[in-house]
Formats: structure tokens, sequence, C-alpha cells
């Protein structure tokens, strides 16, 4: 703000003014304290250094009666002492160093201890000389009684051993160390000695190691102080790699076992992590698990100890996949009862009462019970392959669902993240599964459904495809459950405000072509997509809708579907009122000319972009003129050729009627890139020989979909047809039942004074139509009726129904197959003997009465 402007802002009435006056003493007041910080006369001529000493005289002057941060930069600054004279450095200087190292502060202690190291990284002195000169420095001061000074140390040391040679190592730190691990030293010494035993098993022959430090590593793992035995169990790695796997079974784990028998769960805990790392490095894994048996029945016990649990899941499928092909039946059914406890902790007890009943437990447990499950959850493909896939419905399903279901996000995000590879090792018991993805689809937290989006392709192929040796059954049952739950999470995302999980879910939608059917995806999904091209204000996702829209009208299977949706892209989005459809459209082009033939593209779009040369609004003529090279490139010589002078013509009327400066500037650089262009010609070539070559690919799928459309047109007239013959035959069958029949009532079948006569008469009536309803019944399978060439009067009669078939439906040339019309005219033939029979037996009956 300028001042002038600040000062007629200002109050200047007597009232306003004592205000500001009383604020501007508080700012004095402020001030008062910094300067009185300024440094005195004489603490300024105390810290002043002559200019004239060199950098080994000054960091003496300085070590010696400058001030500890004055000293503190020294030692900081040895290394390049040591680069620069090292010599000098060596004899003045780091003596003076050792002197004030004894009264330093935690600062310079934490720099010297970093300066050495460096300087042994750097090798600015040979080995020998390094360990003759620091060294000792440095186990003076891994005792400090500061844990972060001691820390630092150490892991110099620990740094510094790695480079010493195996006599030094010997006299200098293993000899001391053997004192200091004695139970009458102080804590930080023992826990410093077993540390650097830890390090010193890699250095020498087993020989030395079994005589010289085995003993100490017992006494230690047996010390009165639980971190001492916590902090040697950690070792006893490193030292089982150096004495070999003969000493670890008989030394290394009797002690293991000890301590998985501790009273302190830290104990327990680093026991089974240092367990879990042995197991790696020995083949003979069989003998190992027998050995650290009891240990296993130990961390079964502490079940009531959260800090092991959590261990223990978060190594489960680690610990699996190395010990469960050596397990017993035993021990397999009580390991899995084991994990199946882990996965419902914090849910419920055993005796199937809710925590609320029980000792109201602290949030810090609250939240280990939740890391405890999510672990289960992402070791339970490792349990799949622990009781075989086969056994999966039986064993872990219950498993499965309560872990789908737990009330815990990270818990069921962990779920939805593992679920593709839990379905790949159920290959044809997939379908078991299918509520649950269901149930993940439609999880209130976005989380979950983001984890699940990932490999939603492969699930849902592997869900409708179900494996090898998977029911049709199955997979029809699958879809109807599927569909709903993807439209709804595609509307919980498309409602949300995390944009990129709606993005992602309309990019994975993709697939569903070959998932479920063209009339599935155009009745629910295709029309879904072109709304949310218009309505969203989300470009990624716009663009990933019109993307996935364009795969959909690709793999559509009728053309009238596919002519609706392209009018209403060229309408709504190429002809919408809103420019932001017409960008929109464009984007929705270059999809169409990466997905489709070239000849498709012409067919249908090339003219409606290049309407757009004509629009009111600079940026779509901008976009336009960016896409032109791709869209000449879709055109081929001489079929193109009005397409192409209609191009020419556009960019000829932008280059004359163009007014703003920057699409000028972009039209006159497509120009440009046009001219270089060539023009593909029909057939191939070889500089485009690979793009025409999957462009012809492109449009024979596409004339395929238009072939198989019409065969199903004409199966399902053919269909038509059939059902319209049959329904015809009947009718004809059932109106010469009904003659026939008429035709036995009007007999004379009695007369008068002829009583006996009538009645066997009437039985022979009854027995002549029994048997003309048995033959109307039978007459298609039956072996009599099936020669027609026994009688010319039916063939003749056949004839005629044929000819009077064929000439129906308006002249039409569709005649039925050939085995539909042998039925017919095998059925009519029938029809009229039996008629012909019934006549002349009625006929010989009356003239022998």
């Amino acid at each position: 703000m300028h001042p002038l402007v600040f000062l007629a802002r200002m109050d200047f009435t007597p009232g306003n003014l004592f205000g500001y006056i009383e604020d501007l003493q508080e700012l004095t007041i402020i001030e008062r304290p910094v300067r009185r910080s300024l440094k005195t006369p004489e603490e300024i001529e105390r810290l002043t250094v002559d200019e004239e000493l060199n950098d080994i005289e000054r960091a003496v002057y300085l070590l010696s009666s400058g001030q500890d941060i004055q000293g503190t930069s020294v030692v900081a600054n040895l290394p390049v002492l040591m680069r620069q004279n090292p010599a000098e450095t060596l004899r003045r200087v780091l003596p003076k160093i050792r002197e004030v190292l004894h009264v330093a502060g935690v600062e310079m202690q934490l720099t010297a201890a970093v300066s050495f190291l460096t300087i042994l990284q750097e090798e600015s002195v040979s080995i020998h000389t390094y360990s003759h000169s620091f060294l000792h420095i440095i186990l003076q001061n891994l005792e400090h009684r500061d844990a972060g000074v001691s820390n630092a140390w150490l892991e110099t040391l620990l740094a510094v051993i790695e480079a010493l040679p195996k006599e030094t190592i010997r006299l200098e730190i293993l000899n001391p160390i053997v004192s200091k691990a004695q139970l009458s030293q102080t804590l930080q010494s023992r826990l410093v000695s077993c540390k650097i035993m830890g390090k010193l098993a890699n250095k020498f022959e087993t020989h030395i190691i079994k005589r010289e430090i085995l003993p100490l590593v017992k006494s230690l793992c047996q010390d009165v102080e639980y971190e001492v035995r916590t902090c040697m169990c950690r070792q006893l790695e490193h030292i089982a790699q150096g004495i070999g796997t003969e000493l670890t079974k008989t030394v290394v784990l009797p002690e293991l076992v000890e301590l998985a028998r501790d009273e302190g769960s830290s104990v327990r805990l680093a026991a089974f992590e240092t367990l879990v790392n042995l197991l790696e490095m020995f083949d003979a894994g069989k003998s190992l698990i027998e050995t650290g048996k009891p240990s296993y029945q130990d961390f079964k016990a502490s079940y009531k100890c959260i800090q092991i649990l959590f261990v223990l899941s978060e190594f489960l499928g680690h610990f699996i996949y190395l010990v469960f092909s050596i397990f017993t039946p035993e021990q397999h059914l009580r390991f899995l009862e084991f994990y199946k406890k882990l996965c419902t902790l914090g849910l419920q007890q055993e005796n199937g009462h809710n925590d609320n009943q029980l000792q109201l437990q602290t949030l810090e447990q609250e939240k280990k019970y939740i890391s405890v499950r999510k672990n289960c959850a992402y070791n339970f493909p490792a349990m799949i392959v622990f009781v075989d896939p086969k056994n999966f419905h039986l064993e872990l399903y219950s498993t499965f669902f309560c872990l789908c279901h737990d009330p815990e996000v990270p818990v069921r995000y962990t779920m939805a993240m593992g679920f593709y590879e839990v379905a790949k090792l159920l290959n044809s018991g997939v379908y078991t599964i299918h509520k649950e993805l269901v149930t993940l689809l439609q999880d209130e937290s976005l989380e979950v459904l983001d984890a699940l989006v990932g490999h939603l392709p492969e699930i849902l192929e592997l869900m409708t495809n179900g494996g090898e040796n998977s029911s049709s059954e199955s997979k029809l049952l699958s879809i109807p459950d599927l569909i709903p739950a993807l439209t709804t999470a595609e509307q919980r995302a498309a409602t949300s405000l995390k944009w990129r999980t709606h993005e992602k879910l309309l990019q994975k939608y993709a697939c569903l072509p070959h998932i479920i059917s063209s009339d599935q995806i155009y009745y629910r999904f295709l029309h879904r997509m072109l709304t949310i091209i218009l309505t969203n204000n989300v470009l990624p996702v716009q663009k990933a809708a019109a993307r996935t829209l364009c795969v959909y009208l690709r793999y559509n299977r009728k053309q009238e579907q596919r002519h609706e949706v392209i009018q209403k892209l060229i309408e709504q989005l190429g002809q919408g009122k809103s420019y932001w459809n017409r960008l929109r459209f464009l984007d929705t082009c270059e999809f169409i000319m990466e997905l489709f033939s070239k000849s498709f593209f012409c067919k249908y779009f090339f003219l409606p972009v290049l309407e757009l040369t004509h629009d009111p609004v600079a940026n779509v003529r901008m976009k336009l003129c960016y896409l032109l090279p791709k869209v000449k490139s879709t055109l081929k010589i001489p079929t193109d050729k009005l397409l192409l002078q209609q191009l020419e013509l556009c960019i000829r009327k932008l280059l004359c009627q163009e007014k703003d400066k920057d699409v000028l500037t972009i039209v006159k650089r497509t120009v440009l890139e046009l001219d270089r262009m060539e023009i593909t010609v029909d057939g191939f070539q070889k500089r485009f020989y690979e793009n025409d070559l999957l462009d012809q690919e492109k449009e024979r799928q596409e004339l395929l979909l238009l072939e198989m459309e019409q065969l199903e047109k004409e199966k399902q007239q053919n269909e038509g047809r059939a059902t319209n013959m049959s329904d015809k035959m009947f009718e004809k069958k059932r109106r010469d039942s009904k003659t026939s029949s008429a035709l036995a009532k009007n007999v004379p079948l009695s007369f008068p004074g002829s009583s006996s006569s009538g009645t066997s008469t009437g039985k022979e009536v009854k027995k002549s139509k029994l048997v003309r309803s048995q033959s109307f019944s039978t007459q298609a399978l039956h072996p009599k009726y099936s020669n027609i060439d026994k009688c010319p009067k039916c063939n003749s009669f056949s004839d005629d129904s044929f000819r009077t078939r064929s000439t129906g439906n308006n002249g039409n040339t569709a005649f039925p197959s050939s085995s539909s019309l042998a039925a017919s005219s095998r059925n009519s033939a029938n029809s009229s003997d039996q008629k012909n029979n019934g006549n002349k037996d009625s006929h010989s009956r009356k003239m022998s009465m």
C-alpha cells in the first residue's frame, strides 16, 4: 500500500491518537531485549581470531580458548583439514579434540561421530593409521550417558569394524567387549556389547566364534534385564549367518525357543521375528520347525498380547510360505483356527460376547486390533494356498465374508486390493465370491471402490468365464446381480468429489463388451456415458466417458443402435449449443479415429468435423486445426477424392476469413504440416504397411459385425417361418381329425330287427375310431407311414400343398428348409391315406349289411 494512502486512512482524532502512541510504546518494549542481546565489546574481542593464523593454528586456538560453538565448527571441519594436511591435523588438532570431547556437549559429540565416519568413508588416511588415531576415541565415547550420543558412536564403530583387519578387531574390540558384557557392568555397556556381537560374528572363523563369542551370547540371552535379552535376541540372526546351519540348530535355536517363552512381551516379539528370518536361511526347514515347535505353542498362548499378535499377523503369509508343506494335519488345523480368531480380533471373543461386555479397550488397542485384521486380510491369498483352493468354501469362506464386511475401512480396502489374487487362486470356484464382489462394489467408502477398480477388468472376466471347468449356468447367474452393482458404483463415484476415482472407473468399464452382451451395454451403460459427456464438469472424466462410449460403439452388434448413437453424437455434441460440447465432440472424434477404421470415420464423422471450421468460438476452431492432420490421414486416394477437396476448401476459407490472430497462426502452421503429409493410396504401401494392415483388420471386423447382424436377422426370420408353419400344420391336422370323425358318425350302423348285429357293429365303429386316433397321434413316428411312394395320390397331394406354401408371402422367394418340407408332405400324405381307408371300411360294412 502507498504511504500517502495509508496516512489518508488513519484517524488523527485525539481519542485515536493516544491509541497509536500506546502501540508505538509496545513496539519499543519488544525491541529492548534485542538490543540487550547484542555482544559487548569484550565478548567481541574474545571471539575475534587473528587473520594471519593458518587453518591448523586457528583450529588449535579455537579448541583451546574458544567457545563451544567454535569448537563444534572445528570438529565439523575436521574432514576438510584431513584432506588438506593430514599429518599436522593428526599431530596437533586430533589430540585437542580428544581432550575437548571429555567435557563436550551433545551437539559436539554427535558432530564428532559424523566427522570420524566421514573420514573413514573418504579414506583420507590408511586403515592402520585410522585405527591407531581414531579407534580409541570412538571406544571411549561408546558409553556416553546420552543414549543418542552412544548410538551415534556405536554406528561409527560398526562401520569401522567392516574395514578393520581381524587381528586389530580381536585385540582392540573383542577383548574389551568380553569384560564389558559381564553382568557387573552397566546396562548401557551390555546393550552395546550385544550389538557388537552381532557384527563380529561375520568377521571370524567358526572355531573362534564358538570359543570366544558364543559363551558371551548365551550369557547375554539370559541377562536379568529384558532390554538386554531383547537386543541379543535380535542379533541371533546375524550370529546364525556367521556360524552356519549345524551350530545354529544346536546353539542358537534352543536359546531362541527359551526366549520365545520369556515373560517379557518384547522379548517374545523379537524371538518370533528372528525365527521367521531364520526360516529363510536354511533348507532344513523341517528340523528347524521341530526344534522351534514349542515357540508356536507359546505364541498361541500369548493371544492376549496385542503387540505379538500384530507381528504374528504381519509375518503370517511369509511364515505359511515357508512351513505349510511340513505341517502335520493337527498343526494345520490349529493354525487355521488361530488365523480365524485373528481375523475377528476386536470384534468378538472366543465365547461369542461382544467387547462391550468386557473391559473397555483403549484407543491404541483398537488401532492395533484393526492393524491385525488388516494384516490378516493382506495375507488371505496365502491362507487359500495353505488350505487348498478346493477347500475354500468349506474352511475359509466364512472368514472371507467377515473380512469383506468388516466395519473398518482399512480392512475392506485391503480385501479389495487382494480380491484379484483371491479370484485367480479360486479359478473355477470363483463364482462362490460373487456376492462379496457386489458388496465391495457397493461399499460406502470410495477408497474401497478405488482399490477394487484397479483389477476390475480381470476380476469381471474371471467372474463371467469362471475358469476352464465352470458351467454356463454359473456365468448366467452371475450377470444379473453384477450389472446393478456396476451401475450403482458409477453413480456413487459420480456424485462424490473424488473425480479421479470416477475417471478410473469409467476407463475400466471399457472392458464390459467382453463381459456382457451388446444389448445390456446399450440399455444400461452406453446412454449413461453420453449423459456424463454432456453434463459432467470435469474434463478427464468427460474424456474417459467419451473413450468408453466409443469402445461400446465399436462392439455394438446392431446397426440401428449404432446409427442412433452416431446421430446423437453429431446432434448433441458436434452441433450442440455449448462450445464445451463441441470441443468434446472433437475429443470423441480422436477416439473414433483410434478405435475404428478410416472408412468408418470418413463415412460418418468427416463432414461433421469440417463443419466446425465455421464455429463462432475461436477455441473450437483452434482445436480443430490441431486435429486436421489426423483427419487428413484417414483419407485414401482415389476413393476419398471428394472429401479431400472439401478439406482443402475449408482450409482455404480459414486462411482467407479467419480474424483471430492465434487461430490464424495455428492455421498457417497446420497448412505447412498438411503439405508435408503424404496421402495414403488404396492398397498397401511399404512406408505405411503396418498402419494399413491394422486399418484393414479394423475394417474386416466392422464388416464381420454387419454380417453377423444379417445372419441373426435371417435366423430370426427362419425361426418365425418355422413357427408359423408348425401352427398351420397343427390346425390342418385338427381339421382333418374333425372331418374323419364326422364321416364316421354319418354312416348308418343299426337297422330295425337286427339288434345283435347293431351292437357288434357299434363295437367295430368304436374300434375304428380308436385306431384312427392312435394313427393321428403316432403318424410322425410310426414306420408304417414313413414311405410315401406307395401311394401316388398322396404324392400328388403333397406336391400341390408344397406349391401352395412356396408361393405365399407376397411372392417372396424364401423357401422353408427341406427337412420341414419333407415332414409336411409326409403328414399330409398320411392324413389323406387314413381318410381313404376309413371311407372304404365304412362302405364295405354297409354293403355287407
